[in-house]
């Protein structure tokens, strides 16, 4: 075995509450041996790590994870099932502690502001408190130890500090009140600050989690679509329905009327319509026929057929595509490395601020100056929460991601969805990206009126029994057009570089260029001539069918444009984007097909190394260079692309190579990408904006810069409400793009 391989895997986390927690995470994944790649997602709480198998194991990269207090989900058996339980278990006991530490949070608040005059009315609070803190909030406090283990802090740090303190000062305060009021201190107790912190962050982070769930929405309805159980036909024609697990390439499986189709495969007999809109997102059913390809989670309509399994698992479209979307959801963008770093460092300068703003009260003078600068360490921890700041940029990735999949654009990196918006030159490939990629027979003359009755039969035999590329689409044609059509015995013999010679009766014909016809000193005629001429400056490929004296027809095939190429190519020129095309075909097919289109500037007759040559060309002229291309030749220029897109029903290889694909290779996805990036960016700025704001501003104010100027002081419970606030608006703010049209 190689002992320098490398293996991808993409593991669920569960126990992170906070922005530092994932940075602390990843920071520590990183350092571990073997590890080439590490990035933990706070928003989809997952990690994803390239290790090297020989150096570490899944195992050993769970059990660091565990020494900070976290878990990773390394079983793949049913991990998202598992995931998802964790995460439900999570959410009820977020649930039960909120609304429990609301019901004891509640009497203290009311005792503190009206009922201080009662009888042991501080001690009344305290034994409310103790659960409160110790027991609904005690992941705080156990999380903040594990952390302080490995001399780190996070979020919880800053929580268990400000209630800490807040409520070992009010205990001091109530234990030894009277005490302390001989000596002329009569201190105020905080027990209501730390029972609503806690409370407020709880309901916080409950409302987090319950938003977050909302953004993989788009994945679970993609996983939603894949079928559990198959029909399974055996060699005697026997039927069994099986788990789709056990389901083997190769193996026969039957689809009746209004079922799912389970895998991938190719129709061996019958016949239906399917509706492929999840695949596609064309809303027209697709007929399917012996050979037709058929793929999981489409839906087939009224009638039934078998086919053989191709593709099973996770290598079949649907699973790829829930792969790509679950990728993408969990990678980030690039501005989201900087937030990282800022979380990471931002917890140790905030108790550095809170620990300054004590020290400056303490040595102001002022009066009660004690409790001002214990109030002013606490109100900074409370409200300096880095989770505004961990989840702005995440929660729109993974909202924006989702959008596109509903869309039918599968975004593999949140670094292309972060870098559309910036596109100022779109190169297209021409074959199977502008154009449909199959040829179409574009006109078929007769030397005269009685020839398609006489030949035409004989002519469709010739190109159904030839291999030649431009036979097909002719027999095609023929079999819509023609009229008594029937088998005949013609034998077919290829001419490489020339056409086809064929016998029949005794007689020979042949089907091909004017070389062929040439070499045989056959006459073209002058009608079929001048007809050949005019389709030749259209740059149709021309080739004859004639006996061994005279052509009898000429016949025109050509690559049609797609529908949706030349609204897409004026939608982009409108937004000042520059349009490019690049091609391997001859320059007068290249110069048609971009006349046609209304591209001004376009290559011809390119090896793949070119177009790979022109991008980097592009780019050193200062272009942010998107390229779309659906072929194996494209896929070079796709990995130079600052974003890459490739055609849904293009190549594997393209597919792999690129950022995103286009699943229906419908063009006009292409503008739309572009929108849905400058949304998702848009959000990602809006979100980032508000946490720093929220934080520049916040931390000074509750650190007491107001007091000299108004008296004002912030309250510890404002602080914590502003705090859990500040997360479920970016939240929100993210969750606002599912609304926006792309």
């Amino acid at each position: 075995m190689n002992p320098q391989i490398h293996i991808s895997k993409t593991y669920p986390v569960t126990g992170m509450s906070c922005a530092s927690c994932a940075a602390r995470t990843e920071t520590l994944v990183k350092s571990l041996p073997g590890i080439s790649r590490a990035s933990v997602n706070f928003a989809d709480t997952s990690l994803y790590v390239d290790f090297n198998p020989h150096s570490i194991t899944a195992s050993e990269i769970k059990k660091a994870v565990q020494s900070i207090g976290y878990d990773l989900i390394i079983d793949e058996t049913g991990a998202d099932k598992k995931k998802d339980e964790a995460f439900n278990d999570h959410l009820r006991s977020l649930k039960f502690n909120t609304i429990s530490s609301a019901i004891l949070t509640i009497p203290v608040v009311i005792i503190s502001m009206f009922f201080m005059d009662i009888p042991y009315a501080n001690f009344i609070m305290l034994a409310m408190v103790i659960p409160v803190l110790f027991w609904f909030g005690r992941q705080f406090p156990v999380n903040a130890i594990k952390q302080l283990r490995h001399h780190s802090a996070n979020m919880d740090t800053l929580v268990t500090l400000s209630t800490g303190i807040a409520f070992i000062y009010s205990t001091v305060v109530t234990l030894a009140g009277r005490w302390l009021s001989e000596k002329g201190f009569h201190g105020h107790v905080y027990f209501e600050a730390s029972a609503v912190i806690i409370t407020f962050i709880l309901f916080g982070r409950f409302l987090e989690e319950k938003a977050k769930s909302k953004t993989s929405s788009a994945l679970k309805k993609l996983i939603g679509l894949q079928v559990r159980s198959a029909i399974l036909v055996n060699d005697s024609g026997e039927q069994k329905e099986v788990p789709v697990s056990s389901v083997m390439p190769g193996d026969i499986l039957l689809v009746r009327p209004g079922n799912k189709i389970p895998v991938d495969g190719s129709v061996l007999s019958g016949s239906s319509f399917v509706d492929e809109s999840m695949i596609t997102g064309e809303p027209m059913p697709v007929e399917k026929v012996m050979q037709s390809k058929v793929y999981a989670g489409t839906l087939n309509q009224k009638g039934s057929f078998r086919f053989r399994a191709e593709k099973v698992g996770g290598d079949t479209v649907l699973s790829q595509i829930i792969k790509l979307v679950s990728e993408a959801q969990g990678s980030k963008a690039p501005v989201q490395h900087l937030v990282d770093k800022v979380a990471g460092i931002f917890v140790p300068v905030v108790i550095i601020i809170a620990l300054l703003s004590g020290i400056i009260w303490i040595l102001s003078g002022a009066e009660n100056a004690l409790i001002h600068s214990l109030m002013a360490i606490v109100t900074v921890l409370i409200i300096a929460c880095p989770c505004a700041l961990g989840l702005a940029t995440p929660t729109a990735i993974m909202v924006g991601i989702g959008k596109g999949a509903e869309n039918g654009i599968l975004i593999k990196d949140a670094e292309s969805l972060e870098t559309a918006h910036k596109v100022n030159a779109v190169v297209f490939d021409k074959t199977g990206t502008i154009t449909t990629g199959k040829p179409v027979v574009h006109g078929l003359e007769w030397r005269d009126k009685d020839d398609p009755a006489k030949y035409g039969n004989l002519l469709f035999n010739i190109q159904k029994n030839s291999e030649h590329p431009v036979a097909e689409p002719v027999a095609r044609y023929l079999e819509q057009t023609a009229a008594n059509l029937n088998d005949i015995p013609v034998k077919v013999e290829s001419i490489a570089g020339r056409g086809i010679k064929a016998s029949f009766n005794e007689q020979s014909f042949l089907v091909g260029n004017r070389k062929l016809l040439e070499e045989n000193g056959i006459s073209t005629g002058p009608g079929l001539e001048s007809i050949a001429e005019k389709w030749q400056k259209q740059a149709k490929t021309v080739s004859f069918f004639s006996d061994m004296k005279e052509a009898i027809a000429v016949i025109a095939v050509s690559d049609t444009i797609k529908e949706s190429s030349l609204p897409t190519i004026r939608k982009l020129l409108d937004l000042g984007i520059e349009v490019h095309m690049l091609t391997g075909d001859n320059e007068l097919s290249a110069g048609a097909v971009a006349d046609a289109a209304g591209i001004h500037s376009f290559k011809a007759g390119l090896l793949p190394k070119d177009k790979y040559d022109y991008i980097r060309q592009l780019q050193s002229e200062g272009k942010v260079v998107a390229m779309a291309g659906d072929g194996i030749n494209d896929s070079q220029a796709l990995a130079q692309a600052d974003v890459s897109i490739a055609m849904g029903r293009g190549s594997d290889i393209a597919m792999d190579t690129a950022k995103m694909t286009i699943i229906s290779s419908d063009l006009s996805r292409i503008p739309k990408a572009i929108r849905l990036s400058k949304l998702t960016v848009a959000t990602i700025k809006q979100n980032l904006f508000w946490a720093f704001i929220y934080n520049i501003i916040s931390i000074p104010i509750a650190a007491g810069i107001l007091y000299p100027v108004n008296g004002f002081l912030l309250n510890p419970m404002i602080a914590g409400a502003a705090m859990a606030l500040s997360s479920v608006s970016v939240v929100s703010n993210s969750l606002r793009l599912k609304l926006k049209k792309i």
